[in-house]
């Protein structure tokens, strides 16, 4: 039972789109994550997936309209709705989400991370 320092795990890696697993509760996995453009449209069957902003703002694109999350905002994207993360300059990510959760859903391509390192 420690505490987490969201802005140091922050400071320890600067790559993007590449989920860090910060801790675990319940069978949910809390990551951190950098965003800057575009990532890959996909959907999960399984999971809903949260995404909370620390710092910066992103939109998250639906295929029928896309939605800012500023800091300080989050969203819940429900399993099943195909959506994509976009962010115009580099943005800090807490995601909560169920452990099987696969950063790309039901895609594979060059942004997928099946193994996730803990910071």
């Amino acid at each position: 039972m420690e505490k987490i320092n969201i802005a140091e795990k922050l400071s320890l890696f600067d790559d993007h789109y590449r989920p860090r697993i910060a801790a675990e509760l319940n069978g949910q996995h809390v990551k951190l994550v950098k965003l800057l453009g575009p990532f890959t449209w996909h959907h999960h069957e399984n999971e809903d997936e949260m995404f909370l902003v620390v710092r910066g703002r992103f939109r998250m694109e639906f295929r029928d309209r896309d939605v800012w999350i500023e800091e300080g905002e989050f969203i819940v994207v429900p399993r099943g709705v195909e959506h994509r993360p976009v962010a115009d300059e580099e943005v800090s990510v807490l995601l909560f989400e169920p452990a099987t959760t696969l950063n790309t859903g039901n895609v594979e391509d060059e942004f997928t991370v099946a193994n996730l390192d803990r910071i």
